[in-house]
């Protein structure tokens, strides 16, 4: 580049001189945006990765501690709190789709940690609430890491809930999952204590 602009004329290379300054303070000012676009994913990613750590111990401190999901803890303490007085109440409080907490509360009721009983006002409702056999899981459980990520959402202003929400939704849009189910966290079939004692 420095040979060519020295075998034009004067007049021809400073204005080269002038295009070739304009092209490198373009490059650096994109580079710099590259760079911090890279920052800014780096930083998000940092917090997701903190956010999944943080579920992922609470889910197999429940699973090794008492024999269940980390899903299936958290509905547990909230029953545990106050009885719900359907499942629609508990999706609400729990901040989750119906279809998903009622895997959840089925997998409760199996083990017959959750009771359905009738509504004494509307009997087609099932009000759920914990059995003797529940509330002395829920005692000597830990609490998961959901209350507080709910609590934290929560405590974020209204503004700031609603940038999350639409980054959050445009992320999943990206990445082509924004159809799948919005299944609970972390909610698996733990596996047998057979299983856990052959592989440690």
């Amino acid at each position: 580049m420095q040979r060519a602009l020295v075998d034009l004329p004067w007049s021809m290379r400073s204005g080269a001189s002038a295009h070739c300054l304009r092209l490198t303070n373009v490059w650096r000012s994109l580079n710099t945006e590259t760079m911090h676009a890279g920052d800014d994913a780096s930083h998000a990613l940092d917090a997701l990765r903190r956010i999944v750590r943080s579920l992922r111990t609470s889910a197999h401190r429940a699973e090794n501690s008492v024999g269940l999901s980390g899903a299936q803890l958290f509905v547990l303490h909230e029953l545990g709190d106050t009885p719900a007085a359907s499942l629609a109440e508990l999706a609400s409080r729990t901040l989750t789709d119906p279809s998903s907490v009622s895997v959840v509360v089925a997998r409760l009721v199996a083990r017959r940690l959750v009771a359905r009983t009738p509504s004494s006002t509307d009997r087609r409702r099932r009000e759920l609430s914990l059995t003797a056999a529940g509330r002395a899981l829920c005692a000597r459980a830990p609490m998961p890491v959901q209350f507080g990520l709910i609590a934290a959402v929560r405590s974020l202003s209204p503004t700031t809930r609603k940038a999350l929400r639409t980054s959050m939704e445009a992320l999943a849009a990206a990445m082509g999952i924004d159809a799948e189910p919005p299944t609970m966290f972390f909610e698996e079939s733990p596996r047998p204590a057979s299983s856990r004692r052959r592989r440690g």
